[in-house]
């Protein structure tokens, strides 16, 4: 189950999602970051136990629907699905302090670039599998 609440004040949303973005409940992020068309949306993952191929098409949906999404405080385990879907190099993601960086995962942590639009993704995507 996933709970999503928002918190606007203005020109900023974040969407506190609490459970699993997995088949059958990445809707209810879907639904929650439409709404905020216009704004700056951060979607804070602090209580995400899960996502899976679903969560992260949710995710490039909203991106690709022109939703520019920031992520806040992926878990160890949303983390290694973002970095393995190459999703940390597309979307802008954070942390609220470092002391919630394990030193692993400080180590492995690289700045991240620019994020690029959606059809650069695909691009770099058609160019990968080329080689």
């Amino acid at each position: 189950m996933l709970r999503v609440t928002i918190e606007d004040s203005g020109e900023n949303a974040v969407l506190r999602c609490v459970g699993r973005i997995v088949r059958g409940y990445e809707s209810s992020l879907l639904c929650a970051a439409a709404r905020q068309r216009g704004k700056n949306v951060v979607v804070d993952l602090t209580d995400v136990e899960a996502i899976d191929a679903a969560g992260v098409g949710a995710l490039i949906a909203l991106q690709a629907a022109g939703i520019y999404l920031q992520l806040l405080n992926p878990a160890p385990t949303v983390r290694e699905v973002l970095h393995l879907t190459h999703l940390d190099t597309i979307f802008e993601v954070g942390y609220s302090s470092a002391e919630q960086l394990s030193d692993e995962a400080r180590s492995q942590t690289l700045p991240n670039p620019m994020p690029l639009p959606i059809d650069s993704v695909f691009s770099l995507a058609s160019v990968r599998g080329a080689r």
